[in-house]
C-alpha cells in the first residue's frame, strides 16, 4: 500500500474556523459518517474542512479532498480511541490557554461576541464549549502521537539517502533566507514604581488575611488575563513547569496559605495553595508589574542609540555590543537571532515580517543595521532594537550543503509518519470501525475499510 505523510490535527484545526454562512448558507442535514471505536465523525465535520480548505487553497477535487479529510478525522479519533483506553489526562491549563487565544483571535475578527453569534448562528458560549472540547481532543491525540513517535531517531546516512531518492528535476527551490542579530536593551522600572506595586500586592494579601476571597481579588487585579477570570487558578503543576522563584515559593505552602510577595521575570505576585496530590499542586496567584514610565522608555532608548553610534563608528563590533550590553538571551550568540521553527538562524521574508514588526529587513543589505525601534519582547513588555542583516542566502535549488537541516527535518518527519502508519494499521485490526457507503470508493492510504 503506497503510503504518504498525514498530517494529524491538520483538519481538526480546521473544522471549527468556518461559519455555516461560510457554505453559502446551504443548509446540510448531519449525520455520522464513520465511527472509530466510541468516536464519531460528523458529515458536518468534513464539509466544514472542505469549506475552509476550498476558501484557503482553492481545491476543486471535491471528492478525493473530502476523502483526505475524512482521512485525517479517523486518524485522530483512532489516536483519541488510544488515549481513552490508556486513560491519558490532558492538562487542563494547556486547553483553556488554547480556548483563550482562539476566542480572542475569532472576536478580533468578528469585532464583537453579537456578531460571532450571529454569524455562527450559535451562543457565544456554547462556542466556547465546542472549542473546548475540540481543543481537548486535539491536545489528547497530540499526546498519544508523541507517545508513538517519540523514540524515532535517523541517521545522517538515511538522511542522504533520502535527498539521493529524490529526482533532480524535483528538487524544490528554497526561497530567499536571512541571518540577522540583534541588540536589545529593555527599559529598566524605577525602584519607586517597584515599590508601588509590592505595596499594593502587600495591600491586596491583608485584605485576604482577614477574610477577603483571594478568588475575588484575583478576577478584579491580576494582570494575568488567562487566569484572572478562574479566580486566579492556575490549575494542577509539578516541579519544573513554573520559574524557580514561584515555584519555590508555592510548594512552601500549606493549602490555604498565602504567600509573600514574590517577584518573577514576569512580574509581582502573591500565591494562595488550593490543594497538593503528591507531587502535584494546585494554586492562585494574582499578578502584578511595574511598569517602565515615558523617562524610563525615553532612557533606555537614549543608551541603545548611543550603542549604536559606537558600532557606527567602528569602536565597537555588533557583537562586541551584543554580549556586552544586550538585555536579550540572543547575546550569548553575539546577537545572531534564531528561528523559533527550525532552530536555525534562518528566517524567510515572510516570518522576518512576523518577528520583526516595523523594519524592512528584505530591503537592506548585508551588515545594513536597522535605527532603534520599539518593540514587544517574548513577555509583551517594552523594548528597543537594533537590527543587523548578517547575511543573505539566494533562492536556490534544495542542496545537502546548504539546507541540510531542512532536508533533516523533512526525512525525520517521513520517518515519523511512517511510524505512525505502521502503529496505526496495527490499532485499525483490533478497533471498531465502521464508514459510511458514501465514502467507500476513497483510496484511503491505511486499511479503514479492512478489506
Amino acid at each position: 500500500m503506497n503510503r504518504k505523510k498525514i498530517i494529524v490535527g491538520a483538519m481538526l484545526a480546521l473544522g471549527f474556523m468556518v461559519s455555516a454562512r461560510a457554505q453559502n448558507d446551504a443548509v446540510v442535514v448531519d449525520q455520522v459518517v464513520a465511527v472509530v471505536g466510541k468516536n464519531i465523525v460528523k458529515l458536518s465535520d468534513v464539509e466544514n474542512s472542505y469549506a475552509q480548505m476550498r476558501m484557503q487553497m482553492g481545491y476543486d477535487n471535491a471528492y478525493n479532498n473530502r476523502c483526505s479529510i475524512l482521512e485525517s478525522l479517523l486518524l485522530q479519533k483512532l489516536l483519541l480511541h488510544k488515549g481513552s483506553i490508556d486513560s491519558i489526562e490532558v492538562p487542563q491549563q494547556y486547553v483553556d490557554a488554547e480556548v483563550d487565544r482562539q476566542l480572542k483571535m475569532r472576536l478580533k475578527y468578528f469585532g464583537s461576541k453579537e456578531n460571532m453569534e450571529r454569524e455562527s448562528g450559535q451562543k457565544y458560549e456554547d462556542i466556547k464549549e465546542s472549542y473546548t472540547q475540540i481543543m481537548h481532543d486535539y491536545f489528547l491525540a497530540q499526546q498519544v502521537e508523541s507517545g508513538i513517535v517519540e523514540n524515532v531517531k535517523i541517521t545522517p546516512r538515511e538522511v542522504i539517502e533520502y535527498f539521493n531518492s529524490i529526482p533532480v528535476d524535483s528538487l524544490p527551490t528554497i526561497e530567499a533566507e536571512y541571518e540577522v542579530s540583534e541588540i536589545v536593551i529593555s527599559p529598566k522600572v524605577n525602584e519607586a514604581e517597584r515599590e508601588r506595586v509590592r505595596l499594593e500586592l502587600n495591600k491586596l494579601r491583608e485584605r485576604v488575611l482577614k477574610g477577603d476571597k483571594f478568588s475575588t481579588l484575583a478576577t478584579l487585579y491580576s494582570e494575568d488575563v488567562g487566569t484572572a477570570k478562574k479566580g486566579g487558578e492556575l490549575g494542577f503543576f509539578g516541579r519544573g513547569e513554573m520559574v524557580g522563584e514561584f515555584e519555590a515559593a508555592a510548594f512552601a505552602l500549606k493549602p490555604g496559605e498565602v504567600s509573600p510577595v514574590i517577584e518573577t521575570k514576569y512580574g509581582f505576585h502573591i500565591i494562595q495553595l488550593i490543594e497538593r496530590k503528591g507531587n502535584m499542586l494546585n494554586a492562585r496567584h494574582i499578578l502584578m508589574s511595574a511598569k517602565a514610565t515615558p523617562e524610563d522608555l525615553v532612557a533606555a532608548n537614549m543608551k541603545l542609540d548611543s550603542i549604536a553610534n559606537e558600532i557606527k563608528a567602528g569602536r565597537l563590533t555588533f557583537e562586541e555590543a551584543a554580549r556586552t550590553f544586550s538585555d536579550s538571551q540572543t547575546k550569548i550568540e553575539g546577537g545572531a537571532v534564531t528561528n523559533p521553527q527550525t532552530g536555525n538562524n534562518r528566517f524567510t521574508v515572510d516570518l522576518l515580517r512576523q518577528v520583526f514588526t516595523g523594519v524592512s529587513v528584505e530591503r537592506m543589505s548585508e551588515g545594513d543595521m536597522s535605527g532603534v525601534i520599539m518593540a514587544k519582547n517574548e513577555l509583551n513588555q517594552d523594548v528597543f532594537k537594533v537590527v543587523r542583516l548578517t547575511k543573505i542566502i539566494e533562492p536556490h535549488k534544495a542542496n545537502l550543503v546548504d539546507d541540510y537541516d531542512k532536508i533533516y527535518l523533512i526525512t525525520l518527519q517521513k520517518a515519523k509518519s511512517d511510524k505512525l502508519s505502521d502503529w496505526a494499521e496495527k490499532m485499525i485490526k483490533n478497533t471498531y470501525i465502521k464508514i459510511s457507503d458514501s465514502y467507500k470508493d476513497c483510496n484511503f492510504n491505511l486499511n479503514w475499510l479492512k478489506k
